[in-house]
């Protein structure tokens, strides 16, 4: 049965306007870098409070992205969106307007908690939006690279704003794109079909797991201040954990979980979530370590920095278009190993990096393979983690996706920093140059997250099964088993990669 042209404008319009929300949302992480000593030195902000500005965009935002996701499966993913997008396009334009750091702290606080809705409902409402298979193929492949085609721009639009009008412009950009957005959602979207009998929502297991992930960023974000040994920072992690535990404990009780724990039965979900915890995040700290190595050792200014990122987004961009189409006629698995070789081959490269490099023979060969290898991983690990979801739970399976992606990356940047910085200070404490002892301690943070490359690997490899839509006999009475665990008879029966 083909769709009629009008019908497929109008998801074309659909897809265009939920990329432009969720482009958005992931371009903040990294246009605010380029744009933090401006802000330093227009607010008067110390060294210590500047990094809450980055902080506290991802508190909120890794915090309450489980609570938004389910949120929008149970009260309509419609009206989530478009309260999200208001409360984000509102706070962009308060910390625009900031006179103090605090007041950009806080407006960056409630920008993240826009976020937090933002992110899963639109990835929820293209999964519900696109049929299961080919067309919803399509459809993420395109929303996951123009996605991560954010990271890339972000850097690029800071400093060229930044350089041009100023760093206020860095918040102001959204307010147009997110009012736009609000306003063409009640003609596009449509309010999603909620059950009659709704499942309430799971307070506590919201509270526990939400102040769990709070913590646990903050921890992280607080690392090198606090002293990744001190007693402060593993009574905090330790805290987490047990609320954690609390949980799953609590969703293992609940008539109705904010997570309903026998989804990671879907192998394919599993490692899609466990390959986004660790592989966004190498490819963040691996943006942030040639910011700075640009900044720090090749004496760029924002904007020659921004500029330099040109090359990633275009192959970003490019891949965005290719991707969709792959993926709609590749095995996913497959797929995915070759782009995370491709990722960890572009990594290596970095290891050129040193006091004499130059952009031409050390940043940029590493950057395009890298840039080739994150253009299929990113749209690959979202049809993953949405693939096999009962439509009454993409709200979930979509927050599940970006707090895996959220809390990873967190936890990717403090160990990768961390380790840059230590052996950087070890290196000058020895007598080495700023330059070459840079240079050094981001070949150690490189090394670090060739580890990470490595596991993710691993799990596609291991952990990943496809699955398979498995048409049965006309006489079972059955047309089609859609899942990867199935109850025929009040028996489950595992069926991965089985055809009949």
């Amino acid at each position: 049965m083909f769709l009629s042209k009008k019908r497929l404008a109008h998801r074309g319009f659909v897809l265009a306007l939920l990329c432009m929300a969720q482009f958005m949302v992931v371009l903040d992480f990294s246009i605010v870098n380029v744009a933090l000593p401006s802000m330093q030195k227009d607010l008067g902000m110390s060294t210590q409070n500047l990094q809450w500005v980055v902080s506290a965009y991802s508190l909120t935002f890794g915090g309450f992205l489980l609570l938004g996701g389910r949120a929008s499966d149970l009260f309509g993913r419609r009206k989530l969106f478009l309260a999200g997008l208001l409360v984000f396009s509102l706070a962009s334009l308060v910390g625009g307007l900031a006179h103090s750091g605090l007041w950009l702290i806080a407006a960056r606080a409630v920008q993240g908690l826009g976020a937090s809705v933002v992110a899963p409902t639109a990835l929820s409402l293209v999964a519900s939006t696109f049929a299961e298979g080919q067309e919803r193929n399509k459809a993420l492949g395109v929303m996951g690279a123009v996605a991560s085609t954010g990271f890339a721009v972000g850097a690029i639009l800071g400093g060229l704003l930044t350089a041009g009008p100023g760093w206020r412009w860095v918040m102001f950009v959204n307010v147009p794109v997110g009012l736009l957005a609000c306003v063409l959602t009640p003609f596009f979207i449509p309010e999603s079909q909620l059950q009659e009998q709704r499942p309430k929502l799971d307070i506590l297991g919201a509270l526990t797991v939400t102040v769990s992930i709070v913590l646990l960023v903050y921890t992280l974000a607080r690392g090198n201040e606090l002293g990744w040994l001190s007693w402060n920072t593993w009574g905090l992690l330790l805290l987490a954990v047990l609320l954690l535990l609390a949980f799953v404990w609590v969703e293992l009780r609940a008539q109705d979980p904010l997570v309903r724990l026998n989804i990671f039965r879907l192998r394919v979900l599993t490692g899609g979530n466990l390959v986004g915890f660790l592989l966004p995040g190498t490819f963040g700290a691996i943006i942030f370590i040639l910011t700075l190595f640009m900044q720090r050792v090749l004496d760029y200014s924002a904007i020659q920095t921004g500029l330099a990122f040109l090359p990633m987004a275009g192959v970003l961009l490019i891949l965005s278009n290719v991707a969709s189409h792959m993926f709609s006629h590749m095995s996913l698995k497959v797929l995915l190993v070759c782009s995370i070789v491709v990722v960890g081959c572009g990594e290596l490269l970095f290891l050129l990096l040193s006091a004499t490099a130059t952009y031409w023979n050390a940043i940029l060969p590493g950057m395009l393979v890298v840039s080739l290898g994150m253009g299929f991983v990113f749209p690959a690990i979202t049809i993953a983690a949405t693939n096999g979801v009962r439509n009454e739970e993409q709200g979930l399976a979509s927050g599940l996706l970006n707090t895996s992606q959220q809390v990873g990356s967190s936890i990717v940047l403090a160990v990768v920093t961390s380790i840059s910085t230590a052996q950087t200070a070890f290196l000058q404490s020895g007598g080495v140059g700023t330059a070459e002892a840079l240079a050094l301690g981001f070949h150690m943070a490189i090394w670090a997250c060739l580890v990470f490359v490595l596991l993710a690997l691993g799990i596609s490899i291991f952990v990943m099964r496809e699955r398979t839509i498995i048409v049965a006999p006309e006489e079972a009475g059955i047309t089609a088993w859609p899942l990867d665990a199935y109850a025929v008879h009040g028996q489950e029966i595992e069926c991965d990669n089985v055809k009949l």
